[in-house]
């Protein structure tokens, strides 16, 4: 059965006809609009919608936009990701206005039909931090690489929600690590941690995230000289150059923990203990007690070093609307946009 949400006609940004690339606000809503591509792309799959009953081809036609090739999981088949190429006047037209040459989106967990099942599966390994280790994100990694190999890392897109939003940040790192650094709009990324967010007491809520930062980076200190490391070794330092678009709503618990994330780096740094977070911020407590019980622990997917973090100010009627694809691109958003980078 066709949803509302899935017709471009009725749900789409109509308003957005005629799109300017170095508008912030047109580039949020053209990147959501390529993710919702990528969800109607397997819903019409599912359907078995075809030819002019099929709904997701206006979702990057109106932008100008045409589907160089679909990412298929290996596994069920679903249709997971997808890579678009801007279709411009002339070639290098992408380098003067501020449009992407291509972008490559992945969707997020899908409840409806029989990609869930591997959906799920995916959704668990993101909260086991094992995502890396997917065929799914090797799939998509080799798109992103070859992508990068045939046209150069100008003006090439990472965009994604929720778990697709985990693959593309994943993406990005991996680029970042090699000094790729690929503009990304990531909507509603996970970040796996306790609601601290949703403390109301903001002393409380300070006070939790100080102790915890203190803790993480005592545990660092010690796994460190236990291992014989380099307390100067900083793995954050390769990956701050990339900024990418981080896109959350506060009434979204899965993603909500960045606002807290990045403001306690700020406060840490206003009360001196800047070096105590620095050490503290690139480590999980699963991670530390993991090392600590002598098993190997991954890097967590979910830290990063900067971002420009954009929150909706919206209230959200209920958690579907907070963590919604749909949210960013409406007209008349009020969101926060701040820019953190680690020093």
């Amino acid at each position: 059965m066709t949803s509302e949400r899935e017709d471009f006609n009725l749900t789409g940004p109509l308003h957005l006809t005629d799109v300017d690339w170095k508008n912030v606000d047109h580039r949020r809503s053209v990147a959501a609009c390529l993710v919702q591509g990528v969800y109607i792309l397997e819903r019409d799959r599912q359907e078995n919608r075809q030819g002019p009953e099929a709904l997701a081809t206006p979702w990057w036609e109106l932008f100008h936009f045409r589907l160089h090739s679909q990412l298929v999981d290996d596994a069920d088949h679903c249709i997971f990701g997808a890579i678009y190429e801007f279709k411009s006047a002339c070639d290098c037209n992408h380098l003067t206005n501020g449009s992407p040459r291509y972008v490559i989106a992945f969707r997020g967990t899908l409840t409806k039909g029989d990609a869930f099942l591997r959906d799920l599966e995916m959704d668990i390994h993101i909260i086991k931090n094992g995502l890396h280790r997917t065929s799914r994100f090797e799939i998509a990694m080799q798109a992103v690489r070859n992508t990068v190999a045939e046209f150069g890392n100008s003006n090439i897109w990472l965009a994604g929600h929720s778990l697709g939003a985990a693959m593309a940040m994943l993406a990005g790192k991996t680029m970042a690590k090699m000094g790729v650094f690929l503009e990304a709009f990531l909507f509603n990324p996970p970040y796996l941690s306790a609601p601290i967010e949703r403390i109301k007491d903001e002393k409380v809520k300070h006070g939790i995230r100080i102790a915890s930062s203190f803790l993480a980076a005592g545990l660092t200190v010690a796994l460190r000289a236990r291992q014989q490391k380099n307390l100067s070794e900083d793995p954050f330092v390769a990956l701050s150059a990339w900024v990418p678009c981080l896109f959350v709503h506060p009434g979204d618990h899965i993603c909500s923990e960045y606002v807290g994330y990045f403001e306690h780096r700020k406060k840490m740094e206003e009360i001196g203990a800047g070096e105590v977070e620095r050490l503290a911020t690139q480590n999980s407590f699963r991670g530390l007690l993991m090392s600590a019980m002598g098993k190997e622990s991954e890097e967590p997917l979910h830290l990063i070093p900067s971002a420009n973090l954009v929150v909706n100010l919206i209230p959200a009627q209920d958690f579907k609307e907070a963590h919604g694809i749909h949210q960013w691109w409406r007209p008349d958003l009020d969101s926060h946009s701040k820019v953190y980078n680690y020093r």
